[in-house]
Formats: structure tokens, C-alpha cells, sequence
């Protein structure tokens, strides 16, 4: 199972609206206890793809977020993206780029404008298991 906070959930909803309509993305970090991963950290960064099907993290912020989690004691936990146009399950692309099976990988489907929906998975080469995210 892994947890997010209301405030970091909103983080990534009012990041991922405000990019729209291109895939907004990021980094999660936080705390593993066992099998539960706590989300307490929240980068926002850029897709410099500026793309509505594909993302890819701006290299330079990529690295400040891992330095800034190391100052921080804080592991990372896997990425965010947002599906401006499609479900909040990983694409055949998200599978094909998912290198780390340890990572989490959640996807925030703004399909449904009012109903944003957004999922936790675990990725390992083509089968996305749903961890069960928890927003409290």
C-alpha cells in the first residue's frame, strides 16, 4: 500500500490543471515501512517533451529533486504523470519505460475534468499491478 497526503494529492491535481494540455510529471519521495511506502514529498518538474501522450523529466531537476531528498533523508518512492486524455492505468509506453520495478509509478487521469482519478502501480516489464493508494 502507499499513502499521499490531501495537500501533496493537490499538489500534483493543481500542477498536472495547470499544465493542461500537455502530460504534467514529477518525483515522490518519502518513507518505506515494509510493504507500505508513505509519500512525503512531492517535485513537481517539467516534461520538457511538452507532449499530451509522452512526458519526460528535465534532466536538471531531475538531479536538485535527488539531491534535495538526500539533504532530507528521504527515499525515493518512483515518479508521477499526469493522463490529460486518457485512464489513470500505465500505457503501453509508461509499461516499455518502466526500468525501475521497485518504484511507484502513480498516473493522475484528467479525462473526467471534475472527476480526476489518480492510481499507484507497480511495474514489472509488461504487467501494472494497482498498489492500493490510500489519500488521507
Amino acid at each position: 500500500m502507499i499513502t499521499i497526503s490531501k495537500d501533496n494529492y493537490q499538489k500534483i491535481l493543481e500542477h498536472a490543471q495547470k499544465n493542461l494540455p500537455e502530460e504534467a510529471c514529477g518525483l515522490i519521495a518519502g518513507k518505506i515501512e515494509g510493504n507500505d511506502k508513505h509519500i512525503e514529498k512531492i517535485y513537481l518538474l517539467t516534461n520538457i517533451d511538452h507532449s499530451n501522450e509522452h512526458f519526460s523529466l528535465d534532466p536538471k531537476e531531475h538531479l536538485a529533486a535527488i539531491k534535495d531528498m538526500r539533504q532530507n533523508d528521504l527515499s525515493p518512492l518512483g515518479n508521477w504523470h499526469s493522463h490529460p486524455e486518457s485512464p489513470s492505468r500505465p500505457s503501453q509506453e509508461d509499461k516499455r519505460l518502466a526500468f525501475d520495478s521497485k518504484a511507484s509509478y502513480l498516473i493522475l487521469s484528467l479525462m473526467d475534468r471534475e472527476n480526476p482519478v489518480l492510481n499507484s502501480f507497480h511495474i514489472e516489464g509488461d504487467n501494472a499491478t494497482n498498489e492500493g493508494l490510500v489519500i488521507g
